[in-house]
């Protein structure tokens, strides 16, 4: 990647990041930005751009786009991701995650590690899911999260998704860990929220990583924080 000339970028690049924890998608970006036009010499209006937006409580791959390839960016958010996250049973959240505190509490001393594994099977191939009430979703000119925060409620649509692999890699009661492929549109902070529910219990996430995005992987990703490899 290093000694790339302006015009490259601009003819169009594929920058992976490994977006750290409570940065913004934004942020990334932005420092992303910042640097190209300051260290490589790109014009201020260059274009750049992300293919899907990470929570900053997860981190993981983010996939940038530069130049000529931000037009690349809507098929690239098309296609399958993969998660590796933490579900917290027991609680639920509004959020139905760490963004906000616990409301309710629940019982969980008849979950057993044979119950989780036979759960996760209702929640193989296409389902039904209702998005948090905390995304970014619009609904009537807003944000469904400043439907949230203003105290408002709205009625939710659902929506097909699809799991195409939900694999349970640890279980440590209260705290189970996964790893889930998804099709676009996916809220893993649904999937956390419903799979508690499914065992009559309540949950919610933890902890979130996204590791693939079709054939890109964090793997191959580089820190926004120290951005020498540019």
């Amino acid at each position: 990647m290093a000694n790339l000339s302006p015009e490259n970028y601009l003819e169009g690049q594929i920058l992976l990041i490994d977006k750290p924890l409570k940065w913004s998608s934004f942020q990334a970006v932005n420092k992303l930005k910042y640097t190209l036009i300051n260290k490589i010499g790109l014009p201020k209006k260059f274009k750049i751009g992300h293919a899907g937006t990470l929570d900053p409580l997860a981190t993981g791959l983010l996939i940038v786009c530069t130049g000529k390839f931000t037009k690349r960016i809507s098929e690239i958010q098309s296609q399958a991701k993969e998660y590796t996250g933490t579900i917290f049973l027991g609680a639920t959240t509004p959020s139905y995650d760490l963004e906000t505190e616990v409301d309710a509490t629940f019982p969980v001393q008849h979950i057993t590690e044979e119950l989780i594994h036979e759960t996760v099977q209702q929640f193989l191939g296409e389902i039904d899911q209702v998005p948090p009430i905390f995304s970014a979703i619009k609904k009537d000119g807003k944000r469904l999260y400043e439907h949230a925060r203003a105290g408002e409620e709205v009625e939710i649509s659902s929506r097909k998704t699809t799991i195409y692999e939900f694999e349970i890699t640890r279980i440590a009661l209260p705290e189970i860990d996964f790893r889930v492929a998804c099709s676009k549109g996916t809220y893993i902070r649904s999937l956390a929220h419903d799979f508690g529910r499914a065992m009559q219990s309540g949950s919610h996430l933890t902890a979130l990583r996204r590791t693939k995005i079709g054939a890109y992987s964090v793997e191959n990703a580089h820190s926004p924080e120290s951005l020498d490899w540019l």
